[in-house]
This record gives structure tokens, sequence and C-alpha cells, in this order.
């Protein structure tokens, strides 16, 4: 009797599990179905709340032919700091994967601020788009974020071609 509704609790957490995956597509994919919506994403925040990044994304032209991408994807926001000191910086990473010939190479867009609360804005478009991710670090100041920045944690899927 335990085993079958442990069995019967397990299909119930996965059933719900689904559910939840299904439902957490991100905004940005409504807004290109329906047309060139700017959507808004964030905040999102590095670990321990040093830094955290908000903006808007804009696909247009969604082509279904071979591989599905958005003709332009343009993402614009604000990156803050949230550290009082003058070596740390707060890092908004982004990572395209677009479209050339048949492959989905991806390149990444970083954006940095080093003022306390004082956010850096910026704005940027891609061509050929098929999925763009973002990740916000906080750590200390250099020319490019680190690898940990960039390969600990998770990604977040800000706009997924359908």
């Amino acid at each position: 009797m335990t085993i079958s509704r442990t069995l019967a609790g397990l299909a119930v957490a996965a059933t719900a599990t689904i559910a939840a995956v299904t439902t957490v597509a991100p905004a940005a994919q409504a807004a290109t179905a329906s047309g060139s919506a700017a959507t808004a994403w964030g905040p999102y925040y590095a670990p321990g709340r040093s830094a955290h990044a908000v903006g808007t994304l804009t696909a247009t032209g969604e082509d279904h032919a071979d591989l599905p991408t958005a003709d332009v994807v343009r993402v614009s926001g604000k990156v803050y700091d949230h550290t009082r000191r003058t070596a740390a910086c707060g890092w908004a990473v982004f990572r395209i994967t677009y479209r050339s010939g048949n492959n989905l190479p991806s390149r990444q867009h970083a954006v940095r601020d080093c003022s306390y609360r004082a956010p850096k804005h910026f704005s940027f478009s891609y061509r050929d788009v098929y999925q763009v991710e973002l990740k916000v670090c906080s750590e200390a100041k250099s020319a490019k974020p680190s690898l940990v920045c960039l390969y600990a944690g998770t990604w977040k899927t800000l706009y997924l071609s359908k």
C-alpha cells in the first residue's frame, strides 16, 4: 500500500514539474508570436544581491523557414552595482545564439558597471537570433568577466525563438 502511494505521489510530482516547466516560458516568446512588442525582463540578481540588471527585449521578424530565428533582437536596460568597494563591478553578460548557415554559434555581449548604485544604461541589437540568455555577476574590476562568472551558475533565458 505504501509503495503504491509513493508511486502515485511521484507521478503527481512529475506531472506538476512538467506543468511548471511548460508554463515558465519566457515572456519574450509571447510578445514575439503576436508582433514586435517590447517585453520587460528582470530584475535578475547576482549571487548575494551585489548587482542586478533589468530591461526590455524586442524581437521582430521571426523566420520559421529553416531554423526559427528573429530577424532582429534589440536588448536595452540597466545594470546596477550594489557594492561600495571601488574595486568591484556588476556585470550583465548576455549569450546570444544566432544562425550562421545551418549552424547555431553563440557570442557574448558584456556590460560592466563599477559605480555604486548609479546604473549603467546599455542597448544593443543582433540579427538572425535564436536565443538570448543572461547572467548577472559581481566581481573584482577587470576588462572582461571572469571564467567563474561565465561558467558557474545558470543562465536565464530572455528569448527563445519558437
